[in-house]
């Protein structure tokens, strides 16, 4: 997130709110978020003795193997996205300007990802304005997976087990071993599902972060949450992000700090490609027809006579 100058805020507070309505999200809890340092309902203590049966190693291997599967999955799938990012008043409490978009994210006749925008009101954020990095963010980091080829690059340590909800969760801590040039990595908790060694919740930022004077561009800590959606993998769900941005000024820039809270969906998820195949007298007969609507269902076999 990248502050506006003050020519740039002066055009901006000329363009009036949109009138289109944006539905509510529901509140989800932030597990750093609760007062005094305490876990919020639904988080059981964690428990830092070591693992029964597997080693932390062992289990880190597991479930990077597993995010690689479900990493690969997650490409077969269709979904809708849905980012709304508010600057949040100082006075009321309340947003005083917002970023909306709805994206079908897609394939094209081709099978390649193909975004289709749905919704995309006009942009009334008058004190910050999106920045690469934050469209990154949306797309890497806040739907966060930590798949075998992705461990080297990061320093993976065991902090113990907890019970989320109705889970049983090994959780560590995650952030990059160095920091390499032109690129943007994780750096946070990990709840690890001790069944499907599958992630379900991740709590962190993205660093490094730009905190040059008058080149800041920063990202509020998130949360997100993953849902099993299909019986075997888990999928990001729901994200919130909020936090004061502290912008120091100079170079045309006003010093502010700016209130932020993001809220990103991830829904409607469907499976778009055929995944098996089925061979009969040694050939191949699998026959499916593929949509955007994800319907992989084989065609109705010929009756005629």
């Amino acid at each position: 997130m990248k502050l506006l100058s003050v020519v740039s805020v002066l055009a901006l507070s000329l363009v009036p709110l949109s009138a289109a309505p944006v539905g509510a999200f529901a509140a989800v809890a932030n597990p750093y978020a609760a007062a005094g340092g305490q876990d919020p309902a639904g988080f059981g203590p964690l428990d830092p003795s070591a693992p029964t049966g597997l080693t932390p190693e062992q289990i880190i291997q597991k479930f990077g193997a597993r995010e690689s599967e479900f990493n690969r999955a997650r490409d077969n799938y269709i979904f809708r996205q849905t980012v709304k990012v508010n600057t949040i008043s100082d006075d009321t409490g309340k947003p005083d300007g917002e970023y909306l978009q709805v994206t079908d994210i897609l394939f094209d006749k081709q099978g390649r990802r193909d975004e289709r925008v749905v919704f995309a009101p006009t942009n009334t954020l008058e004190r910050v304005q999106m920045s690469p990095t934050d469209f990154d963010e949306i797309e890497h980091r806040i739907p966060f997976v930590l798949t075998t080829e992705d461990l080297p690059q990061y320093d993976i340590k065991y902090l113990g087990r907890q019970k989320v909800d109705d889970l049983e969760t090994y959780v560590f801590d995650a952030g990059p071993k160095t920091l390499e040039k032109g690129k943007h990595y994780f750096q946070g908790k990990v709840w690890v599902d001790q069944q499907d060694f599958q992630i379900v919740l991740i709590n962190g930022k993205t660093v490094p972060q730009d905190t040059r004077k008058g080149h800041e561009d920063l990202q509020p800590p998130f949360t997100t949450y993953y849902e099993q959606v299909d019986g075997k993998y888990w999928f990001p769900t729901y994200s919130k992000a909020e936090g004061i941005l502290h912008f120091q000024g100079g170079d045309g820039y006003m010093s502010q700090d700016v209130h932020m809270r993001n809220i990103i969906k991830y829904t409607d998820y469907k499976q778009f490609r055929a995944t098996s195949r089925i061979i009969y007298n040694g050939q191949d007969i699998t026959n499916t027809r593929e949509d955007n609507k994800g319907n992989n269902q084989p065609k109705p076999a010929d009756t005629s006579h």
